[in-house]
């Protein structure tokens, strides 16, 4: 079978550039037509694959044309954990105390997210100071900026068609940031990196899921399975379900500090072949929501796996400069890959970065990029193409990206700040990292392993027979139950380990550690106080 004959037909089927345009759209191919040629292959997609679907009837339903009757059924299947009921509730707890109702605390923290300017922490000057510039180009002139931002911005803008952020990039990214992104990685891994297997993103998540969208496709008469880490950060889940592919989770060792053990790998493909083809395998590294850091050997390891069962690696490393223990160290799945040699070197290999972590915590600019390797370039033609449908990723997230790999060198005016600021910054999450964990470890029935990295805590704890019985009662599993009565009691929304996966029978939860340290010590002392008050209750 071809390698295009196995990619989402929806995609695969779209028309390819015009050769005689400069490999570009042509100009009559208008975002309407695209969505008509889409709705065409959509249809053909169907009948393609034989799925069968309910019938449902033309007329409408009490009045609406949409209606959960007929509506994706893979959108109703789909959860998002991180902003499903708790976080809403939270958000209504929130207009409630601004109206003036009386709780038992004075403000929600939100530790459900890793929002990390939301939880206080401030801009990196430098990398504000390029976006002002790009934003506004009549500050190229203004004394208050230093030089090196200025230049920073000037490239920028020459990359940008009009000289304006307000315009459209490629749908791959502005190539001189790409080229940046490209000399970030070799100068990371010392291997070569190609700045057209880079491809600019709207923070890692978009990236991510223009990736899985390829798998979308029955192989051998089975739909297309991907191999997730339990616990998992739920944009996985979420994102399969909505594209209708089969998840095959593979539990992380809890008590080996959430290592990744190749023979949980191999249980679990085996298992998933039952019912699906296993053609990817995702891992998150530094790990969401547990916290490890992989060794060289373990990734080693996983990388002999994928050769031996024919999958495409997905290596998720938005946290890659987020590494506390001393005795720990990033590695990237290329670097490992690349220097394993023949026959690994020749995996196919999508790896992830993000703005949003990291020491940035520019959450809400959007800024990410993948790199692509050693895929077939008549899939990289369709991927290609397949984003193009999105025209671009947000400009203001690509000035950020530029920013993160291409910082103040040392012979600079802004490089003394910039390293200072991003020290204190990853400073002070090693010592919350350290903080929350000690602090969840002195409470009873409770275990948590060292974070070695990213920016959560994923501690198990232990419930009484009773509240579990009176989690049932009210329908809910037994951490949801645990965590919607800790924001009644405390206003601290964090996020049930069911959302995340977990081994039956064991209960955890996700926090961040990433309210500043006052704000930290408050939430951990309201939360050893509620538990001691949760025990006396159901016991």
């Amino acid at each position: 079978m071809s390698s295009t004959r196995m990619l989402n037909p929806v995609i695969a089927n779209w028309p390819k550039p015009s050769s005689g345009n400069g490999g570009c759209w042509p100009a009559d191919r208008t975002v309407g037509a695209r969505i008509h040629r889409i709705r065409s292959s959509s249809a053909s997609v169907i009948t393609h694959n034989s799925r069968a679907m309910a019938s449902v009837g033309s007329s409408s339903v009490n009045g609406k044309v949409l209606s959960l009757d007929n509506i994706n059924p893979n959108l109703k299947r789909m959860e998002y954990a991180v902003r499903g009921p708790l976080l809403i509730r939270a958000l209504e707890i929130e207009k409630e105390l601004a109206k003036g109702v009386k709780k038992p605390f004075n403000e929600v923290i939100k530790a459900n997210i890793g929002d990390a300017h939301a939880m206080g922490q401030k801009p990196i000057t430098f990398l504000r100071q390029v976006l002002a510039l790009t934003v506004t180009p009549e500050f190229l002139d203004d004394s208050r900026f230093p030089e090196d931002a200025k230049s920073r911005a000037r490239a920028l803008l020459g990359g940008c068609k009009g000289g304006s952020v307000g315009s459209y990039s490629e749908s791959a990214g502005i190539e001189v940031i790409r080229k940046h992104v490209a000399e970030y990685i070799q100068e990371r891994d010392g291997i070569p990196c190609n700045y057209q297997n880079i491809i600019l993103c709207g923070g890692a998540s978009d990236g991510i899921k223009s990736i899985l969208k390829l798998f979308i496709e029955t192989v051998n008469g089975k739909p297309s399975g991907v191999m997730v880490p339990i616990p998992q950060y739920p944009l996985y889940s979420a994102a399969l379900a909505e594209f209708g592919l089969t998840q095959i989770g593979y539990y992380l060792n809890e008590e080996n500090k959430w290592s990744l053990d190749t023979s949980e790998l191999e249980r679990a493909i085996a298992e998933a072949k039952k019912t699906c083809t296993p053609r990817c395998l995702v891992v998150i590294n530094p790990g969401n929501p547990t916290g490890q850091v992989l060794t060289r050997k373990n990734i080693e390891d996983v990388i002999k796996f994928a050769h031996k069962h024919n999958l495409y690696i997905m290596a998720d490393e938005v946290y890659q400069d987020n590494v506390y223990d001393k005795d720990s160290a990033f590695h990237s799945f290329k670097k490992v890959l690349i220097e394993m040699g023949e026959p690994y070197s020749q995996l196919e290999l999508a790896s992830f970065m993000s703005t949003s972590k990291g020491y940035m915590g520019e959450c809400g600019l959007r800024g990410g990029y993948a790199e692509i390797l050693n895929m077939d370039p008549g899939v990289t033609a369709i991927l290609l193409k397949s984003i193009s449908a999105m025209l671009c990723p947000t400009i203001l997230g690509q000035v950020t990206m530029d920013v993160v790999v291409n910082p103040p060198k040392p012979h600079e005016p802004s490089y003394q700040k910039f390293q200072q600021e991003k020290s204190e910054v990853l400073k002070s999450l090693a010592e919350r990292s350290r903080m929350v964990v000690d602090t969840l470890n002195s409470i009873e029935g409770f275990k948590v392993n060292p974070a070695m990295g990213a920016m959560y805590v994923f501690p198990q704890f232990t419930l009484p027979e009773k509240a579990i019985k009176a989690a049932k009662a009210e329908g809910k599993e037994p951490d949801v139950f645990y965590a919607f009565k800790l924001l009644e009691a405390t206003g601290i929304c964090v996020i049930a380990g069911s959302g995340f996966g977990q081994k039956p029978g064991t209960y955890h939860f996700r926090t961040t550690i990433l309210p500043q340290k006052d704000k930290i010590k408050t939430m951990l002392a309201s939360l050893k106080e509620f538990h001691e008050k949760f025990l006396k209750e159901y016991s």
